[in-house]
């Protein structure tokens, strides 16, 4: 739909073709994923800058310097780059990654919260050694982790990749640079995002959960123009009833329609008002 392709700026004229655009883009969504995924509609940084195309196997292709850019802001404290929704690479603006922290498993002390967590099975066994890890040693690569924590095995390391999302879906940790390790030359390196971010766990204790889930819902329905109930439940990992309470709540503020039938859809459709205000 037109609304969609300046959202997810479609239009040639409109592409991001540079890293200060990329930021602003980022800035105006809120949250984008760095690459398209099939399972979720939502505004990514490839698409704006690459066009609605699959994303390219050749290293050369000139989408690819998406990579580059996302490499290079490391550490920048420009934007949050994650495996935060659905556990894929998302980009989060730093005016909404205050919300998203607000619903993380975090209470304020970093140094406390992960025991909690692994005490009520929020955590795994091998999420909390990673942590424990770069609480005691500070920033540190993922060779580096593998090594400490004893997962240098091929048959670790999945066990270690889903620990890693983990910590970062739950906003606990994130990448931060790169490092030439490894037999590639390239790895990641990772701190704790409360060490990295000191002020995001002040920013979002005055946040309600349930005014985080708004405005991250709202930023959705936003970028998309209509999203369904179910849609918004599956990227965000809420419950039905949870989105259900967000949604009202945005109605009655007026900001976006709730019941609206789209393509003759008997889904629980949520549409921006700026949207049926233009029709």
């Amino acid at each position: 739909m037109r609304y969609r392709r300046q959202t997810f700026r479609l239009a040639p004229e409109a592409r991001v073709s540079s890293v200060d655009q990329a930021v602003q883009f980022v800035n105006e969504r809120g949250f984008v994923f760095f690459w398209p995924i099939k399972e979720a509609v939502l505004p990514s940084l490839w698409v704006a800058v690459a066009g609605d195309r699959p994303v390219a196997d050749a290293h050369d292709d000139p989408g690819h310097v998406t990579w580059a850019w996302k490499d290079a802001m490391l550490g920048r404290r420009k934007w949050h780059y994650a495996k935060v929704l659905r556990r894929k690479s998302t980009l989060i603006s730093l005016q909404a990654a205050p919300y998203f922290y607000a619903l993380s498993e975090n209470y304020g002390s970093p140094r406390e919260d992960y025991l909690l967590n692994y005490e009520q099975g929020l955590l795994s066994p091998e999420a909390k050694a990673i942590y424990e890890v770069l609480l005691r040693e500070g920033p540190t690569d993922t060779v580096g982790l593998r090594r400490v924590t004893g997962m240098t095995s091929e048959k670790s390391a999945y066990r270690f990749e889903r620990a890693l999302s983990q910590l970062e879906a739950d906003f606990k940790v994130l990448p931060v640079g790169v490092t030439r390790s490894g037999a590639w030359r390239y790895a990641f390196l990772y701190d704790l995002v409360a060490n990295h971010y000191p002020d995001l766990p002040a920013q979002a204790r005055c946040i309600r959960a349930s005014d985080a889930r708004m405005r991250l819902l709202y930023l959705y329905v936003q970028s998309l123009g209509a999203v369904t109930e179910r849609e918004a439940s599956r990227l965000f990992g809420w419950s039905r009833r949870q989105v259900e309470v967000a949604a009202a709540q945005l109605a009655d503020e007026g900001a976006i329609r709730r019941g609206a039938l789209i393509a003759d859809r008997p889904d629980d459709w949520l549409v921006v008002s700026e949207l049926l205000t233009r029709s």
